[in-house]
């Protein structure tokens, strides 16, 4: 007896129901199946896809070529212009010469290193000095009123030109004459007639702040952390004002801010940071048999306040190594203050850093600004020094102001570094041997760099001596005081 079986293998007494076929609607149209290709097949086609797509490439090419020609003769006089939109419309040509391939691959890879940063330019670019500064070109710069040089106060083309020169160089030094020549273009400038309706907070904001202040950023020198603090906060005072208020009022406003900011976070500052900067450096009580030997870098104002006052303070028992690098050679100015201070110094340059070492108790460094993770952003060769002094297991110390704090975290220096001139400072043009040096190798003068906080046992401020892992802490506390 068989048994049977109905449409799915399923036996017909237990309710299966035939499978329905499905019909393709009227009009449908299925295309058979592309077969299979091997590898080597569809090589050979996408060849000849790319054969196709570059003699359909050149064919339009020549056929654009032959029909400006055509333009050109049926019009002679504008036959400059054809060529003109001929030669923008294609690529110029490489030129080649033998044997300079690697040339210009060391040229691109130089240039790539510090591509996003501004290139240097010489003050002999920017101005043009005679009688009078007056800026020669205004290029890339975002300002309309810094397209003219009517708009600036001579105050504003002197700083400039101090800028670019390098004339002021030093976080503070540069902040504080930034201050001042705001309070100049206060006092010297003459308002408009209120009853226009103008609203003297923009004409603040705009024609004194923020046009001098992108002249000096944009054309003579980028800005430092320490401006640009000073600068916000100057911005928020002036927004803060009442409008109903006369210009007087404003002013007196303003200058009362300026000359608050200048006293107490750089004046101030720098005093109570030397306090503290001199009872943590000469706390063991050493004697004059077991003397403190403290190394410094470069020049810093809030350093060198703090070894002075250590001197006047009748702390002979100590001597101070400068150490020092070209081409700025900083160093020079900070050990003739402190020579005449009665200070027993030391002057090696920084190649000569780890035979000294050997001799160091303290090693003392300031700062151009604090990074909120803790890492100093200071002259260049500061990480060298402070990583010798770790490897040494020196303590190092950095002596900064609050106000040089930056939101920003940084891991590594070439991000927002500037880019100083190749040749000596004070002549600012090639030498002789200069002049001799292969096309592929490129002069890099970076100003800053960037010491990492495992570096650095403290950071000395106005408000006390705080490891570098509380800078963080320390900003979000100024901006709930201050906001």
């Amino acid at each position: 007896m068989t048994e049977e079986k109905a449409v799915g293998g399923q036996p017909a007494g237990e309710g299966a129901k035939p499978k329905k076929e499905k019909k393709a609607p009227d009009g449908l149209v299925i295309p058979p199946k592309k077969p299979k290709l091997t590898k080597a097949e569809r090589r050979a086609l996408q060849e000849q896809q790319r054969a196709a797509k570059a003699s359909q490439g050149k064919g339009t090419q020549q056929q654009q070529q032959k029909k400006a020609g055509e333009g050109s003769q049926a019009q002679p006089g504008t036959a400059g212009a054809s060529v003109k939109k001929t030669t923008t419309n294609t690529e110029p040509p490489t030129k080649q010469t033998p044997d300079t391939g690697k040339k210009d691959e060391a040229n691109v890879v130089s240039s790539s290193i510090v591509a996003t940063l501004p290139p240097y330019r010489s003050p002999s670019e920017i101005f043009l000095k005679g009688g009078s500064l007056i800026p020669l070109s205004t290029k890339g710069s975002s300002s309309g009123a810094a397209a003219s040089s009517a708009h600036f106060h001579p105050a504003v083309l002197a700083l400039g030109y101090k800028y670019a020169t390098g004339e002021i160089r030093g976080g503070n030094a540069r902040c504080r004459h930034m201050l001042a020549c705001f309070e100049t273009l206060l006092n010297d400038f003459t308002p408009p007639d209120k009853s226009q309706g103008v609203d003297y907070r923009h004409v603040l904001d705009q024609q004194i702040l923020k046009s001098s202040f992108q002249f000096w950023t944009e054309q003579c020198r980028p800005h430092s952390v320490s401006m640009g603090n000073a600068f916000t906060v100057l911005k928020a005072a002036v927004a803060a004002l009442d409008r109903s208020l006369s210009y007087e009022e404003m002013r007196s406003i303003l200058l009362e801010t300026i000359h608050a900011y200048s006293r107490e976070r750089i004046e101030f500052a720098d005093l109570a940071i030397a306090d503290l900067a001199c009872q943590k450096l000469f706390s063991s009580g050493a004697t004059d048999l077991n003397q403190e030997v403290i190394l410094t870098y470069g020049y810093s104002e809030v350093v060198d306040m703090t070894l002075r006052q250590a001197a006047q303070a009748n702390k002979t028992n100590f001597r101070v190594i400068v150490v020092d690098s070209q081409p700025l050679l900083e160093g020079r100015h900070m050990l003739s203050q402190l020579r005449d201070a009665g200070i027993e110094c030391t002057y090696v340059l920084l190649n000569a850093l780890t035979y000294v070492l050997q001799d160091v108790s303290k090693v003392l460094l300031g700062a151009s600004a604090l990074m909120s993770d803790g890492s100093i952003w200071g002259r260049a060769g500061t990480g060298c020094v402070a990583l010798a002094a770790h490897a040494q297991h020196i303590p190092v110390l950095v002596c900064s102001e609050t106000y040089k704090i930056s939101n920003r975290v940084q891991l590594e220096s070439l991000t927002a570094n500037e880019l100083g001139s190749p040749f000596e400072p004070t002549s600012d043009a090639k030498s002789d041997a200069e002049s001799k040096l292969p096309p592929s190798l490129k002069q890099l003068n970076l100003l800053y760099d960037l010491t990492p906080a495992a570096f650095v046992s403290g950071i000395v401020t106005e408000l006390g001596i705080i490891p570098p892992t509380s800078v963080a802490v320390l900003l979000r506390e100024l901006n709930q005081a201050q906001g």
